[in-house]
C-alpha cells in the first residue's frame, strides 16, 4: 500500500475496555512498523562470502549481524528494529556492482557495510552516491576511493556517501617500507603484485617510501592473482639475491607464492599488507609462512580494553567463524551506521523520516563515538581518522603483532 501509515482500530471488548492497535508501514523512505510498533531499518552487507577470500568476507558479515543484535537488544535506537541484508560479490567488482544496485533498490537498506575488496568498491561507490545510502568498508585502503586518483599531489573527496573505517595505503604502505629498512635492517626488495587496485598500489606506495628511505628494489613483477604455479617468478627471485619479496595483494595467491619462494631455495622473508593477515595465510603456506611479515589496519583487537566486550559478545554468539581481521572495523562501521541512524531519528521526533537516506549520510560524516578499535570519527574526505597500524609476523603458525604504532612522518 502506498499509505504513509494506517491505523487500524480495533475494538475488543474486555472487561469493559475498548483497546486500540496502531499498525504502520514504510514505503518509499516512509514509516515501516512492525507488529510492535517498530521500525525496521536493514544494513546490508556485501562482502565475499564465499569463494578464496571468504574467511575474511564471513567475518564482516559476523560481526555486522553483531553490531545489529547489540543495538536491538539494548535499544540503541527507540522505535527502531535493524536487520542485516549480507550479498555475496565472490570479490568479482561486476558483482559488487550487481549487489549495489539491489540494496539501493531495497527501500528498508539505510546503510552498508562494504564492501572488502578495493576493485569491487570502484563499482559500487557511483550507484550508491546516486542514490543517496551511505556505504561504509571496513576493508578497504586504496586512496584514490576518497580522495582521487591524483591523491598524492591534490586530494579530493570523491563520493560523499562513502566512508570507511580503515586506514589507507598510503600509510600502510610506508609503513611496512620503514618497518623493513629501519628495523629489520633490510635493503634490497624484489616487489611483486597481483595488478588489482588495492596490490598494485600497495606496492607502489611501499616501493616509493622503501628507496626514499635508501633501499633498492632490484626487480618489479607482476602475477596473475587466480595463478597458483609461481615457480618461474620464485626461481627469479631467488637468482634477485633480493633480502625480501614485497607483496601486494591477497593471501590466496600470497601464500603460494610464498611457500614456492621458499622452496626454490630462497629463505627469505615475504612482507605484504592487511589482505595477508589471516590465519588462511599460514594454513595455504604451512611452516613456509614461518617469519613472513604483514601489516594490518587498527591496533590488534585483542590488546585492546575497549574491544574486550566486542570479543566476548562474539564468542558468545555462536558464530561458528572467526571475525578474522576485518571484524572488529567491521562491527564499527555497523555501529557508525546505527549512530547516524539514531541521530536523524533524534531530530525527527523518533521515527524515520522520508528522507532518511540523505539525512543518515550527512549524519555519518559527524558521528563520533568511542568503538572497539578506539576511537570512530571520519575526516573531510570519509577516511578514518585512526590511522593505527600494526605489522605482525609469523611465529608458531600465527600472525603475532610485533610492532603498533602510527606512520612516522
Amino acid at each position: 500500500m502506498r499509505h504513509r501509515s494506517q491505523l487500524i482500530l480495533t475494538a475488543v471488548l474486555t472487561t469493559g475496555a475498548l483497546t486500540l492497535s496502531a499498525c504502520g508501514s514504510r514505503d518509499e523512505g516512509g514509516d515501516k512498523s512492525g507488529d510492535k510498533g517498530n521500525t525496521t531499518v536493514v544494513i546490508g552487507v556485501d562482502a565475499p562470502l564465499s569463494g578464496d577470500l571468504s574467511a575474511i568476507g564471513i567475518g564482516i558479515k559476523n560481526s555486522v549481524d553483531l553490531a545489529a543484535k547489540t543495538a536491538n537488544k539494548n535499544k540503541e535506537v527507540p522505535g527502531v528494529t535493524f536487520q542485516i541484508k549480507a550479498l555475496d560479490d565472490v570479490a568479482n567488482p561486476s558483482t559488487g556492482g550487481q549487489n549495489a544496485t539491489t540494496l539501493v533498490g531495497n527501500k528498508d537498506v539505510l546503510g552498508v557495510v562494504g564492501p572488502l575488496n578495493s576493485s569491487v568498491a570502484q563499482s559500487m561507490q557511483k550507484t550508491f552516491n546516486s542514490a543517496n545510502l551511505v556505504e561504509i568498508s571496513p576493508a578497504n585502503t586504496a586512496p584514490e576511493l576518497t580522495q582521487g586518483a591524483n591523491y598524492a599531489k591534490q586530494k579530493e573527496r570523491q563520493f560523499k556517501t562513502y566512508f570507511r573505517t580503515a586506514t589507507t595505503d598510503a600509510l600502510q604502505g610506508p609503513y611496512a617500507a620503514q618497518y623493513a629498512y629501519n628495523t629489520l635492517k633490510l635493503k634490497t626488495v624484489y616487489s611483486v603484485d597481483d595488478k588489482k587496485t588495492y596490490g598494485a598500489g600497495l606496492a607502489r606506495t611501499f616501493r616509493q617510501e622503501f628507496t626514499k628511505l635508501g633501499g633498492k628494489v632490484v626487480a618489479t613483477d607482476h602475477i596473475n592473482p587466480d595463478d597458483r604455479d609461481f615457480g618461474a617468478i620464485s626461481t627469479k627471485i631467488k637468482n634477485s639475491k633480493a633480502d625480501f619479496v614485497y607483496y601486494g595483494g591477497e593471501y590466496p595467491a600470497g601464500a603460494p607464492l610464498s611457500k614456492q619462494i621458499k622452496d626454490a631455495g630462497a629463505k627469505i622473508p615475504v612482507i605484504g599488507g592487511d589482505a595477508l593477515q589471516s590465519a588462511d595465510y599460514v594454513k595455504l603456506a604451512g611452516k613456509n609462512a614461518e617469519g613472513d611479515f604483514a601489516t594490518s589496519v587498527g591496533a590488534p583487537p585483542e590488546q585492546l580494553d575497549t574491544a574486550k566486550k566486542f570479543i566476548a559478545d562474539y564468542q558468545a554468539g555462536g558464530y561458528s567463524d572467526p571475525y578474522e581481521t576485518y571484524g572488529a572495523l567491521s562491527y564499527d562501521a555497523a555501529w557508525a551506521i546505527i549512530q547516524a541512524v539514531k541521530a536523524v531519528v533524534n531530530d525527527n521526533d523518533g521515527k524515520v523520516p522520508s528522507d532518511a537516506r540523505a539525512k543518515i549520510v550527512e549524519a555519518t560524516q559527524k558521528v563520533s563515538f568511542n568503538g572497539v578499535t578506539g576511537q570512530v570519527a571520519f575526516d573531510e574526505y570519509g577516511d578514518t581518522t585512526n590511522r593505527t597500524l600494526t605489522v605482525y609476523q609469523v611465529k608458531g603458525g600465527k600472525h603475532t603483532p610485533v610492532k603498533t604504532g602510527e606512520l612516522e612522518k
